[in-house]
C-alpha cells in the first residue's frame, strides 16, 4: 500500500530539495517504504508546491489577468497524499485555477471533454477523478481538459465549524468552470477539436458543477475579454457519484433550473453510497425528463463513493464503457 502511494506520489509530484526521493524507481523497495514513512510521520502538509501534471504537459492559467473575485488571504496552494480507494492525491488551497490538455492518442475524434474532478469543494482528486479519467478519454481518441478550480468554499459545502451547509456568495468553482468551458471553445481550431462537441465530465462535488454548467449559462463573472463572448454551455455532460444537488426534504437544489436547453446527460451513481445519497441522482433524473432532455441514468446496487476507475469488483466497473456507447448513441464519437 504505502510502496504504491509512494509510486503514485514520485509519477506526480514536483518536489524542491527532494529530488532523490522522487526518483522512486532508483530506490529499492524497502528504501522507499522508508522515505515515505519518515514523510508520513512528519505530518508535513505538503510535500510539493502545487499540483503538477505528468512530464511533457503544462498548466494554463484560465484567467488572463487578475482572477475575479480572489479568494482573501489565500493560504499557499500545495498538495499531499490522502489514504482510500489505494490512495490519492489532493490539491488543496487553490487560489490560481488553471486548465491542462490531454492531447488525443491515436485517431482524433474531434471531440473534448472538460474534468471537474471531485472533492467537497474542499480539495480536489487530481489523480483518482483527473488525469486517469484524462488517460481513458484520451485512449479514446477524445480530447481530455483537466481542471484546477479554486478550494476551498468555491461552491456549496459543507462546513466543519458550524456543522452546517454553507453556500458562498461568490461561486468561485462556478466561475472557473463557465471560463474553462469557453476558453476551450474558443481553442477549438488549435486543439483539432469541434466547437459543438465539448462536454463536461465531473465526480461528487464536481458532478455538481456539471449540473451547474448544464443549466447555468449566464455568466457568473464580468466579462474579462472576447473570449467571454462565448458560450459555456456544455454540447453534452457525465456526472458520476454527483453531490450538493439533494436539498433539505429530499427536494432538488432550487438554483439547478432545468429546461430544454440543458444538455444530453449520462448520470452514474451507486445506490450503496456513503457520502452522496443516491437522491442526487434520482432528483437530476426527474428532472431531466420533466423537461424532455435525453439522458441515460445508470444505477448500480455497489460501488461506493468515488470509485473513479478503479473499481474492478463489481459491475459498475462497465461503466466507462457505457459512457462511450452513450457518446456514440448521441453522435459525439
Amino acid at each position: 500500500m504505502i510502496l504504491k502511494l509512494a509510486r503514485r506520489v514520485g509519477n506526480r509530484l514536483k518536489v524542491r530539495g527532494m529530488n532523490n526521493l522522487i526518483q522512486m524507481t532508483d530506490l529499492a523497495p524497502n528504501r522507499v517504504v522508508d522515505c515515505v514513512f519518515i514523510l508520513l510521520m512528519c505530518h508535513l502538509p505538503a510535500w510539493a508546491e502545487t499540483w503538477q501534471p505528468a512530464q511533457g504537459l503544462s498548466q494554463l492559467a484560465i484567467w488572463p489577468g487578475a482572477v475575479p473575485n480572489p479568494i482573501e488571504s489565500p493560504q499557499a496552494e500545495s498538495v499531499a497524499a490522502a489514504e482510500g480507494h489505494g490512495g490519492w492525491i489532493q490539491s488543496r488551497d487553490v487560489s490560481r485555477p488553471t486548465m491542462t490538455v490531454y492531447a488525443p492518442k491515436g485517431s482524433n475524434t474531434g471531440a473534448a471533454v472538460i474534468v471537474f474532478p471531485g472533492g467537497g469543494f474542499r480539495v480536489l482528486a487530481m489523480d483518482l477523478e483527473g488525469s486517469e479519467i484524462c488517460g481513458w478519454l484520451t485512449s479514446r481518441g477524445i480530447t481530455c481538459v483537466l481542471l484546477k478550480y479554486r478550494v476551498p468554499g468555491g461552491n456549496h459545502h459543507w462546513d466543519e465549524k458550524c456543522q452546517c451547509s454553507v453556500t458562498p456568495k461568490v461561486p468561485r468553482a462556478l466561475q472557473d468552470a463557465q471560463r474553462t468551458i469557453k476558453l476551450v471553445r474558443s481553442k477549438a481550431k488549435e486543439l483539432a477539436i469541434d466547437p459543438n462537441k465539448i462536454g463536461v465530465i465531473g465526480f461528487s462535488a464536481g458532478g455538481y458543477l456539471v449540473a451547474q454548467t448544464s443549466n447555468i449559462f449566464a455568466p457568473t463573472y464580468k466579462p474579462v475579454d472576447a473570449i467571454d463572448k462565448l458560450s459555456s454551455r456544455p454540447d453534452f455532460a457525465i456526472a458520476a457519484y454527483p453531490g450538493h444537488l439533494c436539498r433539505a426534504g429530499g427536494k432538488l437544489d432550487p438554483g439547478i433550473r432545468v429546461t430544454e436547453k440543458t444538455p444530453p446527460t449520462f448520470l452514474l451513481q451507486a445506490w450503496d453510497d456513503p457520502v452522496d445519497p443516491i437522491c442526487n441522482s434520482t432528483l437530476y433524473a426527474q428532472a431531466l425528463e420533466r423537461a424532455g432532455v435525453p439522458s441515460e441514468v445508470h444505477l448500480f446496487a455497489k460501488g461506493g463513493h468515488a470509485f473513479g476507475l478503479r473499481d474492478k469488483e463489481h459491475p459498475i466497473s462497465s461503466w466507462p464503457a457505457l459512457v462511450e456507447n452513450w457518446l456514440k448513441e448521441i453522435g459525439i464519437l
